[in-house]
């Protein structure tokens, strides 16, 4: 059997595999979710519809990785059943060869998701959420305040879907004192910055020290809050969903501002390297099998894998969230857990066609 031969079959019966779960099971969870909503959604045929494709995106994003596992497990079992993984080493191919297919596939389908995450498909639970409770109930955010350059901005109401805020305040201070106040009706964002209008200038005019007098002027049109997208303000305040894009772009204003940053930075590593944990597990679950096993408990083993698997995953999980509250850094409760699996799964490539099963 010629390489590319072995490497084509493996693919697609493991793509077929994967592909075929993936999609039953995204939407059996959300026809389930519409099933349970579906008395609370919006009238209309086209928002219940656009709730369920969302909620379905929503389930693709959440589901992929455990999934790819699974169908690795099963695709191990499948070909041990039917002798094929036997005939594949009878032929001369090595369990390091054998495996890299599934390899290919996993990593192939986690690019396509962190593409996929630098569009709209990262916002499918909050548009799912926006159909089930209303837009405005769920998406106007009220009473924000936040450091910009050397000012404190106050925030009585912002609109990220309509991208306006509603009564902003700016307070600049120099040298430990307040300077000015500059107070707007509303502001709209224009894509790069806010364009606050019919403005309010107070000053304040210190001498030797103290304050003496206050000057007040209008003033047609103020730019600022440069960067601050009002999905990025939603996430820092909300915990909301962000695509790469803006989270990336969040992350490097919130440093420039010495501001905390672990929301955004979490958002960063759960969308880039928390899937790669399906990586690593399908390695080592794919070497712990016993390829000689053609007549095992398939019951069994499939309880046993699976327990471990979302064992795994479950602990991944809660020390994802740990670090998006900010209880822990990001770094240790996300990077560090991945590295440490990582190292255990090299580990075990490395002595696979080193030992006997």
């Amino acid at each position: 059997m010629p390489f590319k031969l072995y490497f084509i079959y493996l693919i697609r019966l493991y793509f077929k595999n994967a592909f075929f779960m993936l999609i039953g099971l995204s939407g059996a969870f959300a026809m389930i979710n519409y099933l349970q909503n579906t008395g609370l959604l919006q009238s209309g045929f086209n928002n219940q519809l656009l709730y369920t494709y969302y909620r379905w995106q929503e389930t693709l994003e959440m589901i992929y990785p455990i999934t790819l596992v699974f169908a690795a497990i099963l695709t191990k079992i499948y070909l041990i059943k039917n002798n094929a993984l036997g005939a594949l080493y009878g032929f001369g191919y090595t369990k390091k060869e054998i495996i890299t297919p599934f390899l290919v596939v996993a990593f192939t389908t986690h690019l396509l998701f962190v593409y996929l995450n630098t569009t709209s498909f990262a916002y499918a639970n909050d548009n799912a959420e926006a159909l089930h409770k209303g837009a405005s109930e769920n998406c106007t955010k009220t009473d924000l305040f936040f450091k910009y350059n050397n000012a404190f901005i106050y925030l009585k109401r912002l609109d990220p879907i309509a991208k306006k805020i509603y009564d902003l305040d700016i307070f600049t201070i120099k040298d430990g004192r307040l300077v000015s106040t500059v107070s707007a009706k509303s502001a709209s964002f224009n894509g790069e910055l806010w364009e606050a209008r019919d403005i309010l200038i107070k000053k304040q005019i210190y001498t030797k020290g103290e304050l003496k007098r206050f000057e007040i002027h209008k003033q047609e049109r103020l730019d600022t809050l440069k960067g601050y997208k009002p999905l990025i303000i939603d996430q820092i305040y909300e915990g909301k969903n962000i695509n790469l894009i803006d989270a990336y772009n969040g992350l490097m204003l919130l440093t420039k501002q010495g501001l905390d940053s672990h929301k955004m930075r979490s958002a960063l590593y759960v969308k880039l390297f928390f899937p790669l944990f399906a990586l690593f597990l399908i390695v080592v679950i794919f070497y712990k099998i016993p390829t000689h096993a053609r007549f095992m408990n398939l019951a069994v083993t499939l309880s046993v894998v699976l327990g471990i698997v979302f064992l795994v995953w479950g602990i991944l999980f809660a020390l994802n969230q740990i670090g998006a509250s900010g209880t822990l850094m990001p770094e240790l409760s996300t990077l560090l857990p991945l590295i440490v699996l990582a190292i255990y799964s090299v580990a075990v490539y490395r002595k696979i066609n080193t030992t006997i099963e």
